[in-house]
């Protein structure tokens, strides 16, 4: 009876953490997968299978450690209603004429009546171009420019 190589187990090991990884898209497993083909580098330089374990989650656990470490630095995406990238009104400018009672506008905006409302809570709002903050719902939130 034929046993197979440490390698290879530790390459079938990387070669499914990656293939659930496509899965579920679970960068992390990426980083575990990053582990075990160096522990089957290892098991390829001989060394035991406790070493080979020990460098896995070393460098496993390390490469998942620093990923989410970078990612925890890195600054956070605005949110959907106020992100560019998903509303392409974000950063368009609008021309207020009139402003009504109850701190809100209608402006003719891609042709169409929009209404407006002014971001945050000021008093008396002024007629004049405006920004696009976000969107809430199909209401405009600017800021003047």
């Amino acid at each position: 009876m034929t046993t197979m190589a440490d390698s290879t187990i530790w390459w079938l090991l990387a070669g499914a953490a990656v293939a659930l990884e496509l899965v579920t898209g679970t960068f992390y497993l990426l980083m575990l997968a990053v582990g075990m083909t160096a522990a089957a580098l290892a098991a390829h330089l001989g060394a035991s299978v406790m070493v080979q374990i020990v460098v896995a989650a070393a460098v496993g656990g390390g490469a998942v450690v620093a990923w989410h470490w970078k990612r925890s630095k890195s600054p956070k995406p605005a949110q959907a209603n106020a992100n560019r990238d998903v509303q392409m009104d974000i950063g368009e400018t609008v021309h207020v004429q009139q402003w009504n009672d109850d701190a809100t506008a209608s402006v003719k905006y891609r042709g169409a009546q929009w209404t407006v409302v002014l971001a945050g809570h000021h008093a008396a709002p002024e007629p004049g171009l405006f920004k696009v903050k976000e969107l809430d719902g199909n209401r405009l939130v600017v800021i003047k420019v």
